[in-house]
């Protein structure tokens, strides 16, 4: 699924993340698999992630992250009618985890759900924020993504076990009177969704479920090394663009190897693309947040810079983003356009 975003100015207000204080160095995790700082950091480029604690749940992380994003944006919790929330580790499956947010915050006026699609969880549920909203059914929007993938890891396995972390991010995506979202692309492939799953976690039988987070990990790399770069130069091609015009790269935070190989297909300075995997590993929906955080945090994200957004994984998922970023709110609450 592939589309620009027409006349309609919707962007993203204000940017919040936070992630567990607990810091896991790759020293550590030597200490519980047979691994090491120097294998780990070769073939991931990784050398720490953050950890919850056994009584942190998603709410927990993702709370301070969404006060910072309604701050930043200047947005009392009763102007939200609508809040998406990505993740595979919610606090329950129900009530859900959007709706524990929403309660908490006082958002009595908001629609709120939560959304499946593994690290590409963001990606989806900002392009159906701005799908709301563009249709006239949401005037603002939290998207929150995020996961604790340390609850769900088989930590006997060291090839999974050293990938992931613990994080979450949030955004409010309103209409905007300059720039804003230019176009998505979506995509799923269901036949290769074996690859990376989560076995007796629904409603499918297993005689003997091991219900952890299991991967191929052979697999999940040629899946992703293959539609970071397509599904970037798909969104790319559908709004006009070039890479030559993109300002900054913010892709999925999965291993160092798979940026570095999606930079080098793309053509894509290095120096244009966001890299923090190697301070929070694999994050899954939080990555792409957390990661618009450092370029914040940067100074990279300028008014009217193009940056380009693209994730990748479970189901097999993609979906890329392109926004030029900045511009107020629009006065009138509405999309110009819409």
């Amino acid at each position: 699924m592939i589309g620009s975003a027409g006349a309609a100015r919707i962007g993203i207000t204000g940017l919040g993340v936070n992630v567990p204080a607990r810091v896991m160095t790759n020293d550590d995790m030597s200490k519980i698999v047979d691994t090491s700082d120097e294998w780990i950091r070769e073939r991931t480029g990784i050398r720490e992630r953050r950890i919850a604690s056994q009584e942190e749940a998603l709410s927990d992380v993702a709370l301070p992250a969404v006060r910072d994003a309604l701050a930043e944006a200047g947005a009392d919790p009763s102007e939200i009618d609508l809040v998406i929330c990505a993740t595979v580790t919610p606090d329950m499956l129900f009530p859900t985890t959007s709706a524990l947010l929403a309660d908490t915050l006082a958002m009595r006026q908001a629609a709120a759900y939560d959304l499946l699609a593994g690290c590409t969880g963001f990606m989806y549920a900002i392009s159906q924020a701005y799908g709301m909203i563009a249709a006239g059914l949401s005037r603002k929007a939290l998207v929150v993504g995020g996961d604790l993938l340390s609850k769900i890891l088989d930590w006997d396995d060291r090839s999974t076990v050293v990938l992931f972390g613990d994080g979450a991010g949030a955004v409010i995506m309103e209409p905007v009177a300059s720039g804003g979202f230019l176009g998505f692309e979506l995509g799923a492939d269901g036949a290769g969704g074996i690859h990376l799953c989560y076995p007796g976690s629904g409603s499918r039988h297993f005689d003997d479920p091991e219900s952890m987070l299991k991967m191929n990990g052979r697999e999940v790399f040629k899946f992703a090394t293959r539609v970071m770069v397509t599904s970037a130069q798909a969104v790319l091609d559908e709004c006009g663009k070039t890479i030559d015009d993109v300002d900054v790269y913010v892709p999925h935070q999965a291993n160092k190897r798979i940026i570095d190989y999606a930079v080098g297909k793309l053509g894509i300075p290095p120096e244009r693309t966001v890299v923090n995997v190697d301070r929070f590993g694999n994050t899954s929906s939080g990555s792409i947040p957390l990661a618009l955080a450092d370029a914040r945090a940067e100074g990279r994200l300028t008014e009217g810079a193009l940056v380009l957004m693209t994730g990748m994984g479970a189901g097999l998922t993609w979906g890329s983003a392109l926004i030029e970023w900045g511009g107020p709110a629009a006065s009138n609450g509405r999309a110009n356009g819409a």
